[in-house]
């Protein structure tokens, strides 16, 4: 009798402990990714972040929950990479021309007119080569998920840009990229490094006389309102990878990271197919504000262009890798 009561709390007690582990799982804060970016909701890094938001927490009601902090309102383009290394973020997709000093080979994004049109980028990006470049920092704390393309930047200026010297003396808004800096100082032109943030006002006041912005950042921006002139000049491209901190991602669950991972490729996938056609109704949209000249490059004019900046591939061939750029370039054959 002594052993059966004995038995029963023994019972009993394990089927509490049972109960209450239960409960603090069901009890558990959900793992929270803060999703942090420097441009506007209405821009394709923008609806690909709220997209991913909207999937995730459909999929995972109880599990995750994703907080979008957009147009630097947690941290701008000088912190946030800082930021994602303490884990303050867990997720961002800054343009590629942010990871020169954790990865030399993505400055291959950045060399000018190296692609044809964003059908090539987009090829390159989903061969072995590209996807190669995805996991090349993670010995550094950083994780890249997928690519989210913004399309083709256009140069713009207060004068007119047809051909190359053209731009001598301005002064052009730059990120902080090796490649973009030389970019600028090939042309004979002045590249002043400047926060996304703090764009818009550099040209109003001319600090920066030019700019180099796909469509779709110029009209958010309202970068067409201060520059008289957009070159469409689909030189270089602004792209974006998605990252995580790495420490965070490798502590998730494996089935939760594979699902995350599933749901960022779906959100890759859209994100590409619309960023161009949003491009162009941006573009459609600045040309009905009448209040600068879109100018036309010849392909004659273009090649000039395009050879007037070889040099710059040159210079950073040994730190990106010559296989690398032939990989790229080919990518501009179908």
């Amino acid at each position: 009798m002594k052993l059966t009561h004995t038995l029963f709390k023994i019972l009993s007690s394990a089927s509490a402990v049972g109960i209450l582990l239960s409960a603090n799982a069901f009890a558990a804060d959900p793992v929270v990714i803060k999703f942090s970016h420097v441009v506007a909701d209405e821009t394709p890094k923008g609806q690909g972040a709220l997209l991913f938001k909207k999937l995730v927490e459909e999929k995972y009601p109880d599990q995750v929950k994703v907080e979008v902090y957009p147009n630097s309102s947690l941290y701008g383009d000088g912190k946030e990479m800082e930021a994602l290394l303490l884990n303050n973020v867990q997720m961002l997709a800054p343009s590629l021309a942010k990871f020169d000093k954790y990865a030399p080979q993505i400055q291959l994004f950045d060399l000018p007119f190296l692609f044809d049109d964003i059908q090539a980028v987009e090829r390159f990006e989903k061969s072995d080569a590209g996807k190669s470049l995805l996991n090349t920092m993670t010995d550094k704390g950083i994780t890249g998920l997928g690519y989210w393309n913004n399309d083709l930047k256009q140069l713009s200026a207060n004068k007119a840009l047809k051909l190359p010297k053209d731009a001598r003396g301005l002064k052009f808004r730059v990120q902080n990229s090796e490649v973009l800096d030389a970019q600028f100082k090939q042309l004979n032109a002045v590249p002043r490094k400047m926060s996304f943030s703090e764009m818009y006002q550099g040209l109003q006041t001319g600090v920066v006389n030019g700019a180099e912005n796909p469509y779709s950042n110029i009209y958010s921006q309202k970068i067409h309102e201060v520059q008289k002139y957009i070159t469409e000049s689909n030189h270089g491209l602004l792209s974006y990878m998605v990252i995580v901190n790495t420490k965070f991602w490798d502590g998730l669950p494996p089935d939760l990271r594979a699902g995350l991972s599933e749901i960022m490729d779906q959100v890759s996938d859209e994100v590409n197919k619309k960023s161009h056609e949003f491009n162009l109704a941006d573009k459609q949209k600045i040309i009905d504000a009448k209040t600068s000249e879109i100018i036309y490059l010849t392909p004659e004019e273009r090649s000039q262009w395009r050879e007037a900046m070889r040099p710059v591939w040159k210079k950073f061939e040994d730190s990106i890798g010559a296989d690398l750029i032939k990989a790229a370039e080919a990518s501009n054959q179908q």
